[in-house]
């Protein structure tokens, strides 16, 4: 029987990525309750921090997805309350939600990650910033937001439309990076260990927002189909990018693989500090490959924040 705690489940919030959130809290929360903890879900407003007060929770479960909940502001918040909570802190937090400074702390050290470079999405409708075909990404958002890849052959226009739709619309700058060819794969870490690899097999287009969580968009092939060396490199890559980025808790790495080029193939696109948690997402799929419920895994990252 593990001891009971009062344990506040922060969920939802005003981010792109809210309703994903605000399932990966529900189902925490009843996971938490099937153990016998006492849980107060709490949507996230500007007043959270006078509703955690009032809860004087043991831990706060951190089930935020964007920001702010996984870009260091609500860490700082309760490193100054002094309330414990699970997945990783402040400083973690600011550095892998952007993935220009992730780069400048993980490549130093020999993990592969696409070059790239900031533009300003004003410069795009007079010329491209690389050759195709080229990824354009905001710097700081999860879940593939605001991701479009830029073709030879696609319909954003060459050079991009003013007013044809994509993340240029929605954001003053972005992250060009060289598109890579292949395969989706992923990789969570717990603590000191890594769970296993998982392909990515989107029904159509590239393994967006609305492919991560929509049922039946995406065959995910877990364990991956792919060669020892391959699947451990990823399992390499995934705990040593936790380990410098100084994630707690668990996070996911996440792959593009060129599976014509073997090992010198395949790249690390981001870390994600604050993985899903819902029934379609990756880490419980994994932990379940390796025997561990979804109610072990949730008490697992409560164990790691205290």
């Amino acid at each position: 029987m593990t001891q009971s705690l009062n344990i506040a489940v922060l969920m939802g919030g005003w981010s792109a990525e809210r309703e994903v959130s605000l399932m990966s809290g529900e189902d925490v929360a009843k996971a938490l309750e099937s153990l016998g903890h006492t849980v107060t879900r709490v949507d996230m407003d500007r007043n959270v921090a006078s509703v955690l007060e009032g809860i004087r929770p043991d831990i706060v479960f951190n089930a935020l997805h964007g920001t702010p909940g996984e870009d260091g502001s609500v860490q700082g918040m309760l490193d100054l309350m002094q309330i414990p909570y699970t997945h990783s802190g402040m400083a973690t937090s600011v550095v892998a939600i952007d993935k220009v400074l992730t780069k400048q702390v993980l490549m130093p050290h020999g993990i592969p990650m696409p070059g790239g470079l900031i533009v300003e999405s004003e410069s795009l409708y007079s010329a491209d910033p690389m050759p195709r075909p080229y990824v354009l990404k905001p710097a700081n958002e999860g879940s593939s937001v605001g991701v479009a890849i830029i073709t030879e052959d696609g319909n954003y226009g060459s050079p991009i439309g003013r007013e044809t739709a994509g993340p240029w619309q929605d954001f003053d700058v972005l992250l060009a990076e060289p598109f890579i060819r292949g395969r989706e794969l992923t990789t969570a870490v717990i603590g000191d260990e890594a769970l296993g690899v998982t392909e990515l097999v989107p029904k159509s287009g590239f393994y967006d927002y609305d492919a991560k969580y929509t049922e039946g968009m995406t065959d995910h092939v877990c364990p991956a189909d792919v060669p020892d060396d391959i699947a451990e490199l990823c399992m390499t890559i995934a705990l040593n990018a936790h380990r410098l980025l100084g994630c707690s808790g668990t996070s996911r790495s996440d792959y593009r693989w060129d599976d014509s080029r073997g090992a010198e193939g395949l790249y690390l696109l981001e870390v994600n500090t604050q993985p899903g948690m819902t029934p379609l997402s990756l880490v419980p799929e994994q932990a379940k490959q390796i025997g561990m419920s979804y109610p072990e895994l949730v008490q697992r990252i409560v164990e790691e924040a205290l």
